[in-house]
């Protein structure tokens, strides 16, 4: 008995330390499609699943200037994004329904303070590398199209 509940308790304790390896390792590449935001062309992987968003750009080290990660909502309604255990700095705009830019942030590395949206009607979250809407002339009031449909 004594050597079933051994081997149980090593099994748990690899997998929580497999579970912990993963959590501080980034995700890999999500599938990519292109956006044209206000006239720029962004390849942005889609993170569509409640297991992507909650990973994002987590541990990830370097994202190239076009390159970007879109979120897509379940629903809409207000949005709060942070950014515990991203590596880089992000900037991160959120858009509705119609692919409207209606707020933009600049994010640090490893801040853990939460973006909260100021509208409730968010659909879509873009997170690209930090001071890219700005370096772009981009505002709130800019379109995004290319955006995949709401679940």
């Amino acid at each position: 008995m004594k050597c079933i509940r051994y081997s149980a308790v090593l099994s748990l304790l690899g997998l929580s330390l497999s579970l912990t390896a993963l959590a501080k390792s980034p995700q890999p590449r999500l599938p990519a499609i292109t956006l044209d935001v206000a006239g720029v062309a962004v390849e942005a992987e889609v993170a569509d699943q409640p297991e992507t968003r909650r990973i994002g750009m987590m541990f990830r080290t370097e994202m190239a200037e076009n390159e970007g990660m879109l979120f897509v909502m379940d629903e809409p309604g207000p949005a709060s994004f942070w950014m515990k255990n991203t590596l880089i700095p992000l900037s991160i705009a959120y858009i509705n329904q119609t692919g409207m830019i209606l707020e933009i942030y600049e994010m640090q590395a490893n801040d853990e303070t939460a973006i909260q949206s100021r509208f409730s009607t968010i659909f879509y979250a873009l997170e690209m590398p930090g001071g890219w809407f700005q370096r772009q002339g981009i505002k709130p009031g800019s379109r995004i199209s290319g955006l995949p449909p709401i679940p």
